[in-house]
């Protein structure tokens, strides 16, 4: 849904008509097989956007595996990106530089893959920071001014989506889509936007704002999004319930990045032990029976589980999806739809003995017409 007087630039949205699109596994993961030393960080530990300053060669590898799996997208290496993120290492100040240059990297090798008759795209991660704006720890708007940054450097640096990914608050989800339409009014066109938010695995099964799969669809709806779904937290299999809703309810298309199954703590490491048939056979059913538009992998996921994914889904078309919207109401919890089935009517102000003196005298009389018709 481009926004008035705006032009979209890119075919991302014309692709996501014809196929399940294919996005890529874990970066996190990826970069983790590689050892990298604290130089490589440039002494910043645990900062991976670093490395595509310091380490391209680390992160371009990294794209070129998931596009040799078959996958139709890859992410930039930007998920903490934003300049609230970056201030914890003294990066804040180059937060457009680094995003700019992710996005640069990643175009580069999506143009190479793309030669090979398959075009390929180069999504804009944008994570959710380490604040919740709904718990008082940043103001909005200092929010979406930081994510306005991040948004800046990916798209000049040429991504064909937007993707704010990993939602943890409803008002985290909101900064970034603000920061994303503020700069599209400034340079005069967009890129199409995934949001996607977590879902805590059951019996939480909410945001850990402690928002539910409704709330989140009725709040994020009005916002002109073209992908709503979710990522991360759990397994495909506890993914299942909310994204058989947000399949039944929402005219977006709707995208899936699981996790390999939910971590498991071994020998004081984290270990995801979904293989990637388990992951494939999955994300196979919410393609070609719930009606998903976009797949993909978080934490744990390797080339492998989305080379699997890719044999399985191939070019598979979207299926279609028979959605009758309903009007809704949310609080951060839930929504409400503003339906009633078969509603009673309840007729109050003066039609009882207190209020009206005509009204008591109707019901001496047991007069019911008379009553009904003064209802």
């Amino acid at each position: 849904m481009a926004s008035r007087g705006l032009i979209l630039t890119n075919d991302f949205l014309t692709a996501l008509k014809h196929k399940v699109l294919i996005f890529d596994g874990a970066m996190g993961t990826s970069i983790h097989k590689y050892d990298l030393s604290l130089d490589d960080y440039q002494g910043r530990e645990n900062c991976p956007e670093i490395l595509v300053e310091s380490r391209p060669d680390v992160i371009a590898e990294i794209h070129s595996s998931y596009f040799a799996a078959g996958c139709d997208a890859v992410e930039t290496d930007t998920f903490g990106g934003s300049p609230i993120v970056l201030a914890e290492f003294d990066l804040a100040e180059r937060a457009y530089e680094l995003n700019k240059k992710a996005a640069q990297l990643a175009c580069t090798v999506a143009r190479d893959f793309s030669q090979k008759g398959q075009r390929r795209y180069v999504s804009g991660s944008i994570g959710p920071t380490t604040k919740l704006p709904s718990l008082g720890h940043i103001s909005f708007r200092d929010m979406s001014r930081a994510y306005y940054e991040q948004v800046a450097g990916l798209v000049d640096g040429g991504v064909d989506v937007l993707q704010f990914e990993t939602g943890q608050d409803l008002l985290q989800a909101k900064a970034a889509i603000v920061a994303m339409e503020d700069y599209f009014k400034k340079i005069g066109r967009r890129v199409p936007i995934i949001v996607q938010i977590t879902i805590e695995a059951p019996p939480l099964g909410t945001m850990l704002t402690g928002t539910d799969i409704s709330a989140a669809l009725t709040a994020l709806s009005p916002f002109g999004i073209d992908v709503i779904g979710i990522n991360c937290a759990t397994g495909p299999a506890e993914m299942l319930d909310p994204v058989h809703f947000l399949c039944d309810n929402s005219d977006r298309a709707v995208s899936v990045l699981p996790n390999a199954g939910l971590p498991e703590n071994v020998g004081g490491e984290t270990v995801y032990k979904l293989t990637p048939d388990e992951l494939a056979r999955s994300l196979n059913n919410f393609a070609r029976k719930v009606g998903v538009n976009i797949v993909g992998g978080c934490c744990g996921t390797t080339p492998e589980h989305m080379k699997r994914v890719c044999e399985l889904i191939g070019n598979l078309e979207p299926k279609r999806r028979d959605v009758k919207l309903l009007s809704a109401v949310s609080s951060l919890y839930t929504s409400a739809p503003l339906t009633l089935d078969l509603p009673p009517l309840i007729v109050g102000e003066r039609t009882n003995t207190n209020g009206s003196r005509k009204f008591k005298e109707l019901l001496e009389r047991e007069d019911w017409d008379g009553m009904v018709a003064m209802a």
